[in-house]
């Protein structure tokens, strides 16, 4: 237990949020329902399990034979309402993940957001005429009854481990792990052993309509920068200051290790907001490394700190991707349920 001097309060929360699953299972509470077939992404825990990686890999799989679009909700924008991303969006107007996936993806599939889930997941499929949409990170909002869920949970912190906030991090309790068709254990180790994935297996307890399949951060071999790029492999002769704003940097603080012990991280919460006093901090950290240098950053963090002039030519960012144990029997499952769903 994380922290068992707050087991009580998490028995209120445990009751609140069973409750309120309860009531959608049975009805009590609407739960809207799209002809369009609708992949959700999500959790039970708070803080990063992959789901960005993984909503950009279904997005790039799927706009391949579909209109594809992904929802999120916007998080930390400071607009509110229903947008597309575009060339004039911002992080500050659409939120960095959506940002994220614009910097990468440009117009392959459409980017939208709206915290209020149900109009506009109404509106952007019947606007842009979709044949299938991702929700981000909606696993609890069940106001949306997606026909696909695939449930993320952390290698290193698996639900079936954790507890009820707020003596652990899970936001509903561990059964809602049965509303998944599949659940991703992610963040593995590259030698990840039959042995181990057995063990996570025998953990989850699949119910019969549930798959489960592992993965793992695979790295780009670049880090690039706004019109340059910089093999990994020279990142040794450079002194590196990692900047994030990440719910959690570990896996990127041990691949960067593997580079390069000449590393100073400034760590900051998730999808934080940099200020003007922050960059000056980061450049007075910037200035006492040595001849080669360089600062590096996650993509999500990039679209935020290059808007600032002064780090503008100095920041590269490491793209990362997802790998999939058992790829193609996944794509097939999630092109399976698109296909039969249309």
């Amino acid at each position: 237990m994380k922290r068992w001097y707050l087991y009580p309060f998490s028995l209120g929360y445990h009751f609140v949020t069973s409750i309120r699953n309860v009531m959608y299972d049975w009805g009590i509470s609407k739960s809207t329902k799209f002809k369009t077939p609708i992949i959700n992404v999500g959790n039970l825990s708070v803080g990063g399990s992959g789901k960005s990686p993984m909503v950009m890999y279904l997005a790039e799989l799927l706009s391949k034979n579909y209109r594809t679009g992904v929802l999120s909700r916007g998080y930390g924008r400071l607009t509110k309402g229903y947008g597309i991303t575009n060339y004039d969006s911002n992080y500050k107007t659409v939120g960095d993940e959506a940002m994220q996936l614009f910097e990468r993806f440009k117009n392959r599939f459409v980017i939208g957001v709206s915290e209020e889930r149900v109009p506009g997941a109404k509106k952007m499929i019947d606007d842009m005429d979709l044949d299938v949409l991702i929700l981000d990170d909606a696993y609890q909002h069940r106001k949306i009854k997606a026909g696909f869920n695939i449930l993320m949970t952390d290698y290193n912190d698996p639900y079936f481990k954790d507890f009820v906030l707020p003596a652990g991090d899970l936001r509903e309790s561990r059964s809602g792990a049965a509303r998944a068709q599949i659940i991703m254990v992610s963040k593995c180790p590259e030698d990840l052993t039959e042995e181990n994935k057995q063990y996570y297996i025998s953990r989850i307890k699949p119910q019969h309509y549930q798959k489960v399949f592992f993965s793992s951060i695979g790295y780009d071999e670049n880090v690039y920068s706004r019109d340059k790029f910089l093999p990994d492999n020279n990142l040794s002769y450079y002194d590196i200051l990692l900047i994030t704003g990440i719910a959690n940097p570990k896996p990127l603080i041990n691949h960067l290790a593997k580079f390069s012990q000449r590393v100073k991280h400034l760590k900051f919460k998730d999808h934080h907001n940099f200020t003007d006093q922050d960059i000056k901090n980061i450049v007075a950290e910037y200035k006492k490394l040595g001849e080669y240098k360089i600062i590096l950053t996650t993509e999500k963090d990039y679209v935020r700190l290059k808007t600032f002039d002064y780090l503008r030519d100095l920041v590269y960012y490491w793209p990362i991707n997802v790998n999939i144990d058992k790829r193609e029997d996944f794509n097939n499952t999630v092109l399976s349920y698109v296909e039969k769903n249309r």
